[in-house]
This record gives C-alpha cells, sequence and structure tokens, in this order.
C-alpha cells in the first residue's frame, strides 16, 4: 500500500522498469531495455558493445532483484518494488546508482558513436526513449543532463541523476 507522497513518486517510477507493461520487473524487462537500445544505434549483439550491455542489464536485474524481491520468485511487483526501494533507497541511496551503474555505461558507450567516452544530448535523448521516457519528454530531460552545457553527457552526469529520479527525497 502506498502511503506517502514520496512512495507514491517511488510507485510512478514502477513503470520506468516495467518495459512490456505486464504489471511487475523482471530479466527480461532490463534485456528489453537492452534489444531496444541495441536495435535504435545499429550495435550487434554479439558486439563487444551488445555483451557489454546485456551484462550490464543482468547485473541491474540481479541488483534489482536483490533490493525489491521479497518472494523470490523473481519478479518485482509494483508493491515490492515501493516497499523494497522506499526501505533500501532510504537507507542508502548510493546503492542504486551502483546497481545501475554497470548497466549505464554500457548503454552509454552503444550511443558513443564516435568513441569519445560521452554522447551528443541527442544521442542521449534516443536512449532515453528506448528505457521508456515518453517522446515528448525525452529531450528535455537529456538536455537537463548536460550541466556544463557542452553539448556533451557522460557516465559522471548520468548515474547521478539517474540516482536522483529514483530516489526522491521525501
Amino acid at each position: 500500500m502506498v502511503t506517502s507522497e514520496y512512495e507514491r513518486r517511488i510507485a510512478d517510477r514502477f513503470a520506468t522498469f516495467d518495459q512490456d507493461g505486464n504489471g511487475y520487473i523482471d530479466r527480461e524487462d532490463f534485456y528489453g531495455a537492452a534489444k531496444a537500445l541495441l536495435t535504435e544505434f545499429a550495435v550487434a549483439a554479439r558486439s563487444d558493445k551488445g555483451q557489454a550491455l546485456f551484462g550490464g542489464a543482468e547485473a541491474f536485474w540481479q541488483g534489482m532483484a536483490g533490493m525489491a524481491d521479497r518472494d523470490g520468485d523473481q519478479r518485482v511487483t509494483r508493491e515490492e518494488f515501493v516497499n523494497g526501494a522506499v526501505k533500501r533507497l532510504r537507507d542508502n541511496p548510493d546503492r542504486f546508482a551502483e546497481i545501475a551503474r554497470p548497466f549505464l555505461h554500457a548503454a552509454l558507450d552503444v550511443a558513443d558513436t564516435d568513441d569519445d567516452g560521452t554522447v551528443a544530448v541527442e544521442e542521449a535523448g534516443r536512449v532515453l526513449k528506448c528505457l521508456g521516457v515518453p517522446e515528448e519528454m525525452a529531450a528535455p530531460a537529456a538536455a537537463t543532463l548536460d550541466a556544463d552545457g557542452d553539448g556533451k553527457v557522460g557516465e559522471a552526469d548520468v548515474v547521478p541523476a539517474f540516482a536522483r529520479y529514483f530516489t526522491v527525497p521525501e
């Protein structure tokens, strides 16, 4: 049961992970996001970047399941997500950033078409769309990631922003 405004905002984040809209988060949601990114950026799944992305997706799923899958059925329901996220993120908000980091690093690498270690704001918007951000919100959200205004977004910008989004303060 969602009882506070904080818990309501965390519950809203659930839909971001439930890529297929079936009412729970599972490994396939993370793999689906990885597949969407690979398709969007025309990167082969068997390439080094593709394999790193799937490895990051698996690590992220394992971290999520460890944090929220209370009944061990390899699915995280909305209630498990809210209860697991609220309790554990309040206790250690940096933990969420750390379980997401391998996937986010690999996602940026897939989108890094010139291999300079950063992605253009436009590419960051494409990544966000693949991860379920509505099209009309993806470009503005990507622009906010470019804190120094250089037109580029890197891991140092993305990981803390991602953690802030999912660990909204009370």
